[in-house]
């Protein structure tokens, strides 16, 4: 690498990297704000706070990264053109495809650390998130709720108990899940214990009965119990056990699919969706970064028509990228639009491309 493409390279990455942390930064607060409440009301503590949404970096970059990378091709080319660095590389022989050479590796990078956030990184991170959330409201259940209130912990699910023994037990437990509102079930026992086995938790409820109601049946069905185990991990939108979401498969699973299973034929759209897109993620950053190369990498004297273009480069690539999000979820009610998926961001390619090497035979 020569002194220009270190130079170049160094300015672009700098560029990336600022856009990236502040663009990244602002949208991780705004969402952390959303889980504070695992501190107020859950009771967790700050590690827990702080794990649990910093999981969700991996998939802030995935999407920002490509809009990063755009906007620093864009203002690294500008400054150049700015500081009439450019022209200077111009006019010493420096020709358009060795100028593309530090940008197309800082792109080609950049889609490399795309790639790995969106194949391994990011599926990881939802699979983790779903446990710590299990983990945590079945925490909220046994130790944060407070004895003598009825608590909603989540729409149609209510819980309470009368006070906790000495021995840390729960008395007068009283539960109601209304959930499915084809099957509702009240728990009702004089004593509750928490146990965990095999990293899940478990109440165990003792002397109780549970009454099952059915639509259009008068009385409900009662059942009796000497000793009755709740997996309360199950009282989440992350229930233990329950199918995973596409998101939250390994890559290598979305190709190994059991298309026997009732939950992979009825959601086979949104799974086959769910790869595609994490193939096609590194492919916009690839895209990106040329698109912003074709638009000012070149000198240009006039600033209005270089405005001009600018602004029309800029809606281009967010039309792009919109039509992009429609075409992924296209796909998971119509399998045909997998080739619209790819189709998109390769015509752009092929177009930034040609306008590059258009420039590099004037």
């Amino acid at each position: 690498m020569t002194l220009i493409d270190r130079y170049i390279f160094s300015s672009g990455l700098g560029a990336f990297t600022g856009a990236l942390l502040s663009l990244t930064g602002v949208i991780w607060i705004t969402q952390s704000l959303q889980q504070f409440d695992m501190l107020t009301t859950k009771g967790q503590g700050l590690v827990i706070f702080f794990t649990l949404t910093g999981l969700t970096i991996p998939s802030l970059i995935v999407l920002i990264a490509p809009i990063a990378l755009f906007f620093a091709v864009l203002t690294t080319l500008n400054r150049l053109n700015a500081d009439n660095e450019l022209v200077v590389m111009t006019a010493s022989g420096l020709s358009p495809m060795r100028l593309l050479r530090p940008f197309l590796l800082l792109t080609l990078v950049i889609s490399l650390l795309i790639g790995v956030m969106s194949l391994w990184a990011m599926p990881a991170s939802f699979l983790k998130i779903r446990n710590m959330i299990s983990q945590v409201r079945a925490d909220f259940l046994t130790r944060i709720v407070r004895e003598g209130q009825f608590v909603t912990l989540d729409q149609g699910f209510v819980f309470h108990y009368r006070e906790r023994g000495a021995d840390g037990s729960l008395r007068g437990i009283f539960i109601q899940d209304r959930r499915d509102p084809q099957h509702i079930n009240t728990y009702i026992a004089e004593v509750g214990v928490n146990v965990q086995k095999d990293k899940q938790n478990y109440l165990i409820l003792q002397k109780g009965s549970v009454q099952r109601q059915t639509p259009g049946e008068v009385d409900p069905a009662m059942v009796s119990f000497e000793s009755y185990a709740i997996d309360l991990t199950q009282f989440g939108s992350e229930a233990e056990g329950a199918p995973l979401k596409p998101r939250e498969y390994a890559t290598l699973d979305l190709f190994n699919l059991d298309r026997n299973s009732d939950y992979v034929k009825n959601n086979i759209g949104r799974l086959l969706s769910e790869l595609q897109d994490r193939f096609i993620n590194p492919l916009y950053a690839l895209v990106f970064g040329l698109i912003g190369f074709a638009a000012l990498g070149q000198p240009q004297t006039t600033r209005q028509a270089r405005g001009l273009r600018l602004g029309l480069v800029i809606a281009g690539v967010i039309i792009l990228r919109i039509a992009g999000f429609g075409a992924s979820a296209l796909v998971a009610k119509s399998l045909w639009a997998i080739w619209l998926v790819y189709a998109l961001p390769l015509s752009a390619l092929v177009l930034a491309l040609f306008a590059i090497t258009k420039r590099q035979s004037r």
